[in-house]
């Protein structure tokens, strides 16, 4: 699903990581580990492409990944379903009904974005992830701004995507109860040498 081989990363000009490498199988989840600033995002977003690589190779599955960053990227003024059906759209798929139900949107499917709570707003974003089709999902703290049950919500949606063979790549604080879930602590791949790179610190909400 997923090869990573001897792969650096760069923020604002500056090697974070380096010599990074793991395989995600389908079925499997890894979490990534480490204190603030290490470059948990910094993979994330190396992988996904969202930025280029320093060193190493990422091998991907040919229909790619669905990558869920900090931000929720809803339009404001489009409805929960009207949302929904856009990032289908997007995706080359039709089916929303099981994204709404999973995340506990049916009740909101005619609200307005912008008139949701926080938690909601995060809600609807991470029930794009159902709509994508994609079996390779990348979350970098998905569980922002949720409440217990709302974890609960996504965490039964991860399950129900690995069972089905996908898998998931995270990085969050949060246990999400997936018993066979590993974990990758970055600290041992800290740059020694911060050595100059690319990178301009853009944040995608969503690719």
């Amino acid at each position: 699903m997923l090869a990573v081989r001897d792969l650096a990363a760069t923020r604002g000009g500056l090697r974070l990581i380096e010599g990074v490498s793991f395989d995600l199988l389908p079925g499997q989840a890894l979490v990534l580990r480490g204190p603030n600033g290490i470059g948990k995002t910094t993979l994330l977003r190396t992988i996904a492409g969202l930025q280029p690589a320093a060193a190493g190779t990422v091998d991907l599955p040919p229909e790619g990944l669905a990558y869920a960053g900090h931000a929720d990227g809803l339009k404001a003024t489009l409805t929960v379903t009207e949302n929904l059906t856009f990032w289908a759209r997007i995706f080359g798929q039709s089916d929303i009904g099981n994204a709404l139900e999973a995340m506990d949107l049916v009740q909101l499917a005619d609200r307005p974005a912008q008139n949701l709570s926080a938690g909601q707003k995060r809600r609807l974003g991470l029930a794009r992830l159902l709509v994508t089709g994609r079996r390779l999902w990348l979350l970098d703290e998905p569980t922002v701004s949720l409440d217990r049950a709302s974890v609960a919500l996504f965490a039964t949606a991860v399950r129900a995507h690995l069972a089905a063979g996908g898998a998931a790549l995270m990085a969050t604080h949060i246990d999400l109860g997936l018993d066979d879930a590993g974990t990758l602590d970055l600290t041992p791949f800290r740059a020694r040498f911060p050595a100059a790179g690319q990178g301009d610190g853009f944040d995608e909400a969503f690719a």
